[in-house]
Parts: C-alpha cells; sequence; structure tokens
C-alpha cells in the first residue's frame, strides 16, 4: 500500500484579500534556475561581495560580539528605531552626499524592502493614489500592493521620469485630492532602467509635490555606485519633507540586513508604531557589525573596488550588445548602478521567451515584472551586470542574442509575408539610421494578435504558409525590378 500522502490547502477562503492579489517577485522566482551551474544569471540586483576585504568583515563582526558590552548591546533587543551609534553613523555618512539630518531623523529598518512596506502601511489605505516610475522596482510595487493601492506609472527617457506626463497625470488627479499619497522615485541609476534624473527634473518633482501636496520617496540604493558624470544631489538635501531611503546592501552586503529610512520626525513617529508591530525592533547584531564596519574600517577603500570593478562589467556588457544584438533592439547607457533596461521590438514577448533563454543557459527579468499592471513591457527586459565576471556577461550576451534572433527570424518570416498587417517588408530591410521606428509602425488589431501568438506557439503549418507567400511576393516582384533594373 502508498505511504504517499496528499495534502490539501484548506485555507483558500480565509486568506485576505489583499494577499490573494500579491504576486510573486520575478526574481525571487529566477534565483532557483539562476543556481544551475550551466546558468549565466543576468536577473538579480546581487553585489559582487566577494571584493570585500575578509580581515575588515571579521574585524567588524568581532568588534560586536569581543567584549561584554558589546555582547550586551548586539545579542539583545535594541531600539524599534536603531542603534544610536549606527544612526549616528548614518547622519554622518548622508552629509557627504549633501544631506543634513539628525540621528534622530532616521530610523533604521531591516533592509530598504522592510523600509518601503513600513511607508506603504503607514500611509496607504485601499484605492490610495501613488504615483511610480513606469517601469519601477518590482521590490516596490510588491510592498505596496499588499495594501491595495491605485499605482500610476510614468514613464522615463534617458533623464529620468517625465515631469510632461507626471503633470498631466496630476492635472486628472485634482489639486487637493486626499487620495493622493507620493511619488516613489529612484533618481540614482534607476532600477530597473538605470537612467539618472536630472537636476531640472528634480527641482519640478519637488515643486510639483508643493503644488499638489503629496509626498516624496526617494529611493538611494546605488547613488554611490557612479562611473561617470558628475554627483546629482539627491532630492533629499533640496527639500527636507523627502522621505529618504538608504541601504548598506550595494556598500557591504545585503545579508546583514541593514537600511534606513531619514524623514522628519512627525513622520518618522507614524512609521515607528508601524515598525513595532512588525518586528519589534531589527537585527541588533547585524546594526552593530554595520556600525563598526563604517567606522572602523576603510570601506571608501572597498567602496572604489567596487566602482572599479562595475564599471568594467557595465564595459564589457555594453560593447557585448553592440556586438551581438540585433539593430531592432535598444538599450539604456547607464552612469552608475547595477542595471540597464533592453527594448525588443513590440511584438516580442520576453515573458514567454525566458523559458527559451534558460533553454540557452541564461537568465533575466521579463520587463512586465516592472510594471504595476504586470502586462505593460512585455517587450522589454532587465539584465544585471554586477554580479558576474566580464567573460560570462559576454558569453550571457552572445546567448541571449541568439535566442532573440531565433524569434526575430520568425517574425520576419511573418513580415516579409504580409501576415503581421502593419508591418512591412521595408521596415525590416531599411537602413537602421532610417528605418521608421518600430513603435511608429505597429498596428494593434485582432488579426495582429493572432498572428502573433501563431508565432509564439511556433504553428508549423502556419510557417509554411508564411513562407510560401514571401516566395510568391518574391515572383511577383521579379519581373517589376528585371523592368526597373532595364
Amino acid at each position: 500500500m502508498s505511504s504517499a500522502h496528499i495534502t490539501f490547502d484548506t485555507t483558500g477562503d480565509k486568506i485576505a484579500r489583499r494577499v490573494r492579489k500579491m504576486r510573486s517577485s520575478a526574481v525571487r522566482d529566477l534565483f532557483a534556475a539562476a543556481t544551475r551551474e550551466d546558468v549565466i544569471s543576468l536577473s538579480g540586483g546581487m553585489p559582487a561581495v566577494s571584493l570585500l576585504p575578509p580581515e575588515d568583515v571579521r574585524a567588524a563582526t568581532l568588534a560586536a560580539v569581543d567584549s561584554p558590552e558589546a555582547r550586551a548591546l548586539s545579542l539583545q533587543y535594541g531600539p524599534t528605531n536603531g542603534a544610536p551609534g549606527l544612526r549616528a553613523v548614518l547622519a554622518d555618512m548622508m552629509r557627504d552626499l549633501g544631506i543634513r539630518v539628525k540621528a534622530d531623523e532616521i530610523l533604521v529598518t531591516t533592509g530598504a524592502q522592510e523600509a518601503l512596506s513600513l511607508i506603504a502601511e503607514a500611509f496607504i489605505d485601499p484605492g490610495d493614489i501613488i504615483i511610480t516610475e513606469g517601469p519601477t522596482y518590482l521590490g516596490a510595487l510588491q510592498a505596496f500592493s499588499a495594501f491595495e493601492p491605485d499605482v500610476r506609472a510614468i514613464p522615463f527617457d534617458e533623464e529620468g521620469m517625465r515631469m510632461d506626463l507626471l503633470e498631466a497625470e496630476l492635472e486628472r488627479i485634482g489639486k487637493g485630492n486626499p487620495r493622493l499619497k507620493y511619488c516613489y522615485v529612484i533618481p540614482n541609476f534607476q532600477n530597473p532602467g538605470g537612467v539618472t534624473m536630472t537636476a531640472e527634473r528634480r527641482r519640478r518633482l519637488l515643486q510639483l509635490a508643493h503644488e499638489y501636496n503629496f509626498m516624496v520617496v526617494e529611493d538611494d540604493p546605488y547613488g554611490r555606485l557612479r562611473y561617470d558624470g558628475g554627483h546629482q544631489v539627491p532630492l533629499k538635501a533640496m527639500d527636507d519633507n523627502v522621505i529618504y531611503l538608504g541601504t548598506i546592501s550595494k556598500m557591504l552586503g545585503p545579508g546583514l540586513r541593514t537600511g534606513w529610512i531619514a524623514a522628519p520626525e512627525a513622520v518618522l513617529a507614524r512609521i515607528n508604531l508601524v515598525k513595532q508591530g512588525a518586528d519589534l525592533c531589527g537585527s541588533s547584531f547585524d546594526q552593530l557589525i554595520v556600525q563598526h564596519y563604517f567606522t572602523d574600517v576603510n570601506w571608501q577603500r572597498t567602496l572604489q573596488k567596487f566602482v572599479q570593478v562595475y564599471k568594467e562589467r557595465r564595459d564589457t556588457m555594453l560593447a557585448a550588445l553592440d556586438e551581438f544584438f540585433p539593430p531592432e533592439a535598444t538599450w539604456t547607457h547607464p552612469e552608475g548602478g547595477m542595471f540597464l533596461w533592453v527594448t525588443l521590438p513590440d511584438y516580442m514577448d520576453t515573458d514567454s521567451m525566458l523559458a527559451e533563454a534558460l533553454e540557452a543557459g541564461v537568465t533575466y527579468v521579463p520587463g512586465n515584472s516592472f510594471f504595476p499592471d504586470g502586462k505593460t513591457g512585455r517587450n522589454s527586459m532587465r539584465v544585471n551586470f554586477s554580479f558576474e565576471e566580464p567573460a560570462s556577461i559576454t558569453e550571457a550576451i552572445r546567448r541571449l542574442a541568439g535566442v532573440i534572433e531565433e524569434r526575430l527570424e520568425l517574425y520576419r518570416v511573418f513580415i516579409n509575408a504580409g501576415a503581421l498587417p502593419g508591418y512591412g517588408k521595408e521596415a525590416i530591410m531599411a537602413d537602421e539610421k532610417t528605418a521608421t521606428p518600430w513603435s511608429e509602425i505597429i498596428a494593434d488589431s485582432e488579426q495582429n494578435e493572432e498572428a502573433v501568438m501563431q508565432a509564439r506557439e511556433g504553428d508549423a503549418a502556419q510557417i509554411d504558409i508564411a513562407e510560401e507567400k514571401t516566395v510568391s511576393a518574391q515572383e511577383a516582384a521579379a519581373p517589376a525590378e528585371e523592368a526597373a533594373g532595364e
């Protein structure tokens, strides 16, 4: 008799409505696949912690436990808002960026991810409006979604969030709308786009925040990882009312779950109440290690090593994209951070293509993961350059280009045959500099969608038909071409 035991989930009707609507992080789901030895991961945002000097990490860790006084702090409960010594260190570090805050204006969190959840819980009621960049950090969308907001995503370009589109959206929302709560932005080397908001747009964002009475949440995990260009003044340095989020994950390591919120004391008081209910306090042990690391060792030297290595890896990825990717693809050119954003023709679907990429031994994060509706951006992807070695980055881009090229070949057959309404053979064959942008020649129709689905499924019969149409079209065009040649 079989000993197999089947367990059924009987909690379905007990689950909270907000949890039913939550979706898993695409990055979390990709981690299992990324651990395969034959897979090169361009999906995660992992720092290269192997660059950390082991003696520095060891010294900071031992300092947290090497005396009775240290153990009394590191192994005990701590204040909800964080260890006083660490808050003082963080306030001092922020002065390097031009931000002047007191230790009492800082609340330490269990990573910046907890900060996102605490802010959402403190300020969002179901149906409240929050504004983000579109695309934006998928972890933020996941944190916000639990509280059922109405998320409005504003597109960006190479200069950051489009202020003209933000203004248009704010006009639709209306001045004095109590439902409008805050705008969440990543001004420096945005995740996933890699773009940096210009000083002019930062000033305009703050002006609009005052005009329409909404808070600004500035997430700055990558601000110190700049490879080109000059320092951009943080929003928090321009306006004390900004809620600033920081993390040590990219300067030390994400394993020490330590982030922080810098905000007016009245705002922190509200968030402090929420954190008490969430976890009482963060890890005193982690916080003391972090405090000693940023006090006792030359962490700036290690940070510069991160910057040098990541710059080399970014340059390697950009060179590989130039070499291997098809002309139909475009991508951002980040001045810092860890990511860049690749955009393919609108008829491509990077979500469905991921299985083929995994088969080829490479991962990325599909673009639709970074939009609140989970649908927009399906022709885009985020790729990470901070973790893998340069040789692996080049190989990963080569593999990914092969996957993309296979799909494009299929679509080109349909386009050449006239099987995709709205696409012409001339758009494929035109010179790169004069070709009509893909976004301008797309016809959104049921016929187009049906043909695209057939292409995605690899319907052999349809491919044969398309090829026959192509041959017929070429034969029909031959006499005219000969006459023109004469």
